[in-house]
């Protein structure tokens, strides 16, 4: 039987936790199945990493650590900014996410973590980052 392998397609289902048990993510029930090429960086390394070699109707539960998920944590990607530089009628509130643009054109996401009358702490880390993951995996199909 086929296996999947690094320049594959695959279709997967998968069920994704924290340690604790908590559930983040799942494609299931009824969601649609997530498609990716092995090898082109569109998944965590960690979960490319365990569907390599799994064959079509096969399952796998996987604890991905840190540093094959989203990495560590980085205070330096959290900043304290004046509100007055949020976009214009912002409310925001501790959760919130919203998409910032550098100098250079790149977008990426940050997260209001806490609030004062003048100033809006915001995290740019990934909400996961610091946790080691783990997937509940099955394989549909090699595309």
């Amino acid at each position: 039987m086929a296996q999947a392998k690094q320049g594959d397609t695959v279709k997967v289902h998968y069920t994704g936790r924290l340690t604790t048990g908590e559930m983040f993510d799942s494609s299931e029930p009824g969601g649609e199945p997530m498609e990716f090429t092995i090898g082109q960086g569109e998944v965590i390394p960690g979960f490319e990493a365990a569907v390599i070699g799994m064959s079509p109707g096969e399952s796998r539960t996987v604890t991905i650590p840190v540093d094959q998920a989203y990495g560590e944590r980085m205070e330096e990607m959290v900043a304290e900014v004046e509100r007055q530089f949020l976009p214009e009628g912002a409310e925001p509130e501790v959760g919130h996410q919203y998409e910032v643009t550098q100098e250079g054109g790149d977008v990426f996401n940050v997260t209001v973590t806490a609030l004062t009358d003048t100033h809006v702490t915001l995290d740019a880390n990934h909400p996961l980052a610091g946790h080691d993951l783990v997937f509940e995996i099955k394989l549909l199909e090699i595309v």
